[in-house]
């Protein structure tokens, strides 16, 4: 039985390969419905990636409470005709009331009185300039406490976290990204050297792990560069540096000043476009994503209250944003998947279309192999090994092609692509089974044609 077939199989073989251009043709449709299948899952797992990594950088659970920058004043174009005169309208309502802005004492509130957060972390943040023996380079001076190391999922390469004292009492400490530790400290260890921020000098106690940071996600998500930023107790930052919250004569004429060492350092609030904010940022992380909701209510009233029912603060839930950004990306694959399907479903009515006229080209040849003895099993075989084999040697064609492809995508428009075993699997999968769906039809025609019939055909 093996040996009977293995002849049916050489017989299969043979007459694909005789006809070498009509069965490149009929496999073409296979082999494209294979790669584009691959290709595009492959742009689907990258979006995916791409997502789970920005959730990761905005942090799980969390709920960022931004000031509201003021607009300049001056011509309004006249698609945001509508929202200036809400801007105006709410101007006018909030009109001789003084909010004290964004503040420390927010963050401390938000952490007692709402029963669903589990960290608060607020960010002070400047850009200053950063000195180490000659070197010097612009990067971010955050302040920020413990919790906010936590909050991002940030770890450290070498050293030690802030501890309470040293948040508390406002120690001269900082930690530093990868890339600043490169340039500053290149072949020795960090912890334990100074490094001059601006008009201060800090101690390095630790130093970040390196994190992959895009520019979309730094620009998109309003997220910081953690690789080339320096960090501070935020009681550091605002004692030694600035406060924006502190008004000294030197900042109402606009001047720098700085007294003696180790005190507050100021500089012109004019410069600053956030200078009636203490911080920049409070990063509030409730402890289940089912709480988000609620929880951003509770902070709007609450902002509203704290600030004199002023509308200076805005309120954002950058996982939600990004999971609806998903949602459409799964719907976008999803579309580029069925598209790609189709192929298949084409490729497949093509092998049984050629295989048909392949019949009625080879009645003769049908005739005279059941006049020697091959029964109408031994037809259906034939055929449908041939329709199998164009199928197969397609799908492993689409699968190089479509590997190939998702190489090349990503090299020249860098979009991410990422093969995975399953979508190899299953398009391979399914252009077998089409071979034997598609096949099989052509087969039963040609097993059931007359042997009489068939011999005396032309």
């Amino acid at each position: 039985m093996l040996e009977r077939y293995k002849y049916i199989f050489n017989i299969a073989l043979e007459a694909v390969f005789l006809n070498k251009f009509r069965s490149m043709l009929t496999a073409l449709g296979i082999i494209f419905g294979v790669a584009a299948v691959i290709t595009m899952m492959a742009i689907g797992n990258g979006a995916k990636k791409e997502i789970l990594d920005q959730m990761k950088l905005v942090g799980v659970n969390n709920i960022l409470i931004e000031p509201k920058l003021e607009k300049p004043k001056g011509k309004s174009s006249s698609s945001s005709d509508q929202s200036s005169q809400s801007s105006d309208q709410n101007t006018e309502k909030t009109k001789g009331k003084f909010s004290p802005g964004l503040s420390l004492k927010d963050a401390e509130a938000i952490r007692i009185i709402i029963p669903t957060v589990s960290k608060v972390s607020p960010e002070v943040i400047f850009e200053t300039d950063i000195v180490k023996g000659g070197i010097k380079t612009t990067a971010k001076f955050t302040g920020v406490t413990p919790d906010f190391f936590q909050v991002f999922s940030l770890e450290l390469q070498e050293g030690d976290m802030f501890n309470n004292e040293q948040l508390k009492e406002g120690k001269a400490v900082c930690i530093i990204g990868p890339i600043l530790k490169a340039k500053f400290f290149p072949t020795e260890n960090a912890v334990g050297k100074d490094i001059k921020c601006g008009p201060i000098w800090l101690t390095v106690i630790g130093v970040l792990k390196k994190r992959e940071v895009s520019q979309s996600s730094i620009d998109n998500l309003g997220i910081s560069d953690y690789n080339n930023s320096i960090y501070a107790p935020i009681q550091t930052l605002l004692r030694r540096y600035k406060d924006r919250t502190i008004v000294t004569s030197a900042s109402l004429h606009g001047s720098t000043t700085q007294v003696d060492e180790g005190s507050f350092y100021t500089t012109s609030g004019n410069q600053d476009d956030n200078a009636k904010n203490q911080v920049d940022k409070i990063v509030v992380q409730v402890k289940e994503s089912t709480q988000i909701g609620p929880t951003v209510e509770i902070l709007k009233k609450m902002m509203l209250r704290r600030h004199a029912s002023v509308e200076d603060v805005e309120i954002k839930v950058p996982e939600l944003l990004l999971k609806q950004e998903q949602r459409t990306k799964d719907i976008f694959n999803i579309v580029l998947g069925a598209i790609a399907s189709i192929s298949l479903l084409v490729g497949g009515i093509g092998i049984m279309n050629i295989m048909l006229a392949s019949v009625m080209e080879r009645i003769k040849e049908i005739g005279i192999r059941q006049a020697i003895g091959a029964t109408k099993r031994d037809i259906v075989l034939q055929f449908l090994m041939e329709a199998t084999l164009l199928s197969i040697s397609g799908g492993l064609i689409g699968i190089i092609l479509g590997l190939a492809l998702s190489k090349i995508i990503m090299e020249l428009t860098d979009i991410l692509t990422i093969v995975s075993p399953w979508s190899i699997f299953i398009s391979f999968g399914v252009s077998a089974s089409v071979g034997i769906i598609f096949g099989y039809m052509p087969s039963q025609r040609a097993a059931k044609q007359d042997p009489v019939e068939s011999l005396r055909h032309e």
